[in-house]
């Protein structure tokens, strides 16, 4: 990493960067050195749970995409003996691998699957209005969905707690400006204003009814329960191919056909960004890997190049793109989240709806 590819990044007179200490100091405060006291902790989370749904067909909820994280959390949910509703999120663009993940899973462990489907016409009109807007952060919309869906679908079936893939290991070293706030509703809808042609009326959104009521007032919480065990990457992924005949995407969020060529080709194309990097750095400074072994991982193709082809026709097709149309979107220089109507201070990290400050802070970190 560099300042042109980071401008926010810092480095010590040793050559560290900044990320690097942010990851030992969350990995401190979330983190158990030792495994049985983690796995202890997260017994009385799991106690806590099962008092909250007794009888009651479920206990929390979990959302389910077929990757890695969620998979794992699956499985520790059957280990413990709780009673998840998992809940997937179809926004359209799901790989044939990533429906068979999903089914091998629910299958092998008996849980109920709902399944969220999105209006197609809406999703697209917004894939294409942050397209067209030239915002790095095109999949916050699918993140965003994808919590206000959980936390809507918990509140009405009453289930008081969710079950959350994020974690350190995996996912904490992201630069802040590599994406967006997740949970900002007003941003989705300026962009949308701008750019959009399609009304949103089915679009869920993380709106006050979600932070108000069903976080703040009903207390629905998420659990982080990755943080309590260990996670070696490598040994989980062997771990779910075991258990439930889960099969590798091959990078992290490749389940998803739009941001396999979100990461693999708008990313690196237009913005100058390879999430690799971030990535990868979180498995260095774990201890997962080492420096050298990300370097020959980073040498490799981002995207195979058969691949990519298929990806690319697909995705234009879908959206009704013509090659000329998104040619010329790929040519129009970035612009900041920050130049539409946004929820949070630039400098804040959480809204102005003081009753949910510490909810959301613990929940969604702007660099996520």
């Amino acid at each position: 990493m560099d300042t042109i590819a980071d401008p926010d990044i810092t480095f010590d007179e040793q050559g560290i960067c900044n990320y690097y200490y942010e990851y030992k100091k969350a990995a401190e405060q979330k983190l158990y050195k030792d495994p049985e006291e983690g796995r202890k902790a997260l017994e009385k989370i799991v106690e806590k749970i099962k008092d909250a749904g007794k009888g009651k067909p479920y206990d929390c909820i979990m959302g389910l995409s077929g990757g890695v994280d969620s998979s794992y959390v699956a499985i520790l949910a059957h280990e413990y003996g709780l009673k998840p509703l998992a809940v997937h999120f179809d926004n359209g663009w799901n790989s044939e691998l990533a429906v068979k993940n999903i089914e091998n899973i629910v299958n092998k462990l008996g849980f109920d699957l709902y399944t969220y489907v999105i209006n197609w016409m809406e999703f697209k009109d917004l894939q294409l209005s942050y397209l067209r807007a030239s915002v790095v952060d095109i999949e916050a919309i699918t993140d965003h969905a994808i919590f206000a869906s959980l936390y809507r679908i918990a509140g009405e079936k009453d289930i008081r707690y969710i079950l959350s893939g994020t974690n350190v290991q995996t996912e904490q070293t992201m630069p802040r400006t590599w994406n967006f706030a997740k949970s900002d509703h007003r941003n989705i809808k300026a962009i949308h204003k701008a750019y959009g042609t399609v009304p949103l009326k089915t679009f869920p959104f993380m709106n006050a009814k979600v932070k108000r009521y069903y976080m703040a007032a009903k207390g629905i919480q998420s659990i982080s329960i990755l943080n309590y065990v260990p996670y070696i990457k490598k040994d989980v992924k062997e771990m779910i191919k075991n258990q439930v005949g889960w099969r590798d995407y091959g990078d992290k969020h490749y389940e998803s056909i739009f941001t396999r060529f979100y990461q693999g080709y708008i990313l690196p194309q237009k913005f100058g960004i390879d999430k690799r990097k971030a990535h990868l750095s979180d498995l260095i400074f774990g201890g997962q890997i080492t420096k050298e072994e990300a370097l020959q991982k980073l040498a490799q193709p981002i995207y195979d190049k058969d691949m990519l082809k298929h990806d690319y026709d697909f995705v234009l097709k879908k959206l009704g793109l013509s090659e000329e149309e998104f040619k010329h979107i790929m040519s129009v220089p970035p612009r900041s989240h920050y130049e539409f109507d946004y929820e949070m201070p630039v400098d804040k990290r959480y809204p102005l709806l003081k009753p949910v400050k510490k909810i959301y802070r613990s929940i969604f970190p702007v660099n996520r």
